[in-house]
């Protein structure tokens, strides 16, 4: 049986019943975070719960719980469906109302809910690399909020899919963003360069941890942008995020990154990540 997350609560699944005035199913008025577990153990759990709440106050929404309650319902859900490797999905709504533009009152409670997946690290990207696409990104201009508004991503996901891409590199101009669902790296003659931290993009828990271990490894690192056509000439591309981890990318639209595979400061940033992972509680 599968459990989820429903407010304070972990329930079965088949007892969660979805009101069709949620304003996060009428208006994607809501936020969410995904935390990868490695051998049963939440990693990087307090940095995506702090930026949950920060996403919930750029949208001025209130949390009803404290950050330390949060944790607790996350750790019960991994322990109810004994999830070794894989992820939890989070997110929460401004409420159920009758449908209106404007925010509810205070007395309509916003709706937390959560669900746990058994998935295996994608070793096999790690080892051969993935392919991606150029998509023009028109996303709106706050994608440092991770709220349920993803259609633009979707719709890039989806074009990279049909082109048999795992990623959508997205760019305003020619200036590369992020990924459709990623951040996106470039290193070139041993300095690793990725756009800034700004409201253009998401700041992602993954991406932190990268350039932790890039400092660790003397990886050099410029947060500055840089364009579709400086890309093609990277001697190495990253994807990452929480579930692609340290993905190298091996040829955009046809045109081959650097030797066709992944590269030497690729494989030295996938073994010092790997450092971090925890060891667990079960496999």
């Amino acid at each position: 049986m599968a459990y989820s997350l429903w407010n304070d609560r972990i329930v079965a699944d088949e007892e969660i019943v979805v009101n069709k005035e949620d304003r996060g199913y009428q208006f994607g008025d809501g936020i969410y975070e995904v935390v990868k577990v490695y051998n049963g153990e939440l990693f990087t759990a307090e940095e995506h719960v702090d930026r949950f709440y920060a996403s919930a106050e750029k949208i001025r929404l209130t949390i009803p719980y404290t950050k330390d309650k949060l944790h607790q319902l996350l750790h019960e859900l991994v322990e109810a469906n004994n999830l070794g490797t894989g992820h939890i999905y989070f997110q929460i709504t401004r409420g159920a109302t009758p449908r209106n533009h404007i925010f509810p009152g205070l007395d309509v409670p916003p709706v937390l809910s959560g669900s746990a997946k058994e998935n295996p690290r994608p070793v096999a990207n790690f080892e051969s690399g993935v392919k991606a696409t150029f998509v023009d990104d028109i996303r709106w201009l706050r994608c440092d909020i991770k709220s349920l508004n993803l259609l633009g991503a979707v719709l890039a996901k989806q074009e990279a899919h049909e082109k048999g891409c795992y990623e959508a590199i997205l760019h305003r101009d020619g200036t590369i963003t992020e990924g459709s669902s990623s951040n996106i790296y470039g290193i070139k003659d041993g300095v690793l360069y990725t756009h800034p931290a700004n409201n253009l993009i998401l700041n992602g828990i993954t991406r932190a941890v990268i350039l932790k271990c890039a400092a660790e490894i003397g990886l050099p690192v410029k947060e500055e942008a840089f364009t579709t056509t400086e890309a093609l000439e990277m001697d190495e591309l990253i994807v990452s995020s929480t579930t692609s981890e340290v993905t190298p990318i091996i040829e955009v639209d046809g045109t081959v990154i650097g030797s066709g595979q992944p590269g030497e400061w690729t494989r030295k940033l996938q073994v010092q990540f790997d450092t971090k992972i925890p060891t667990g509680i079960r496999s």
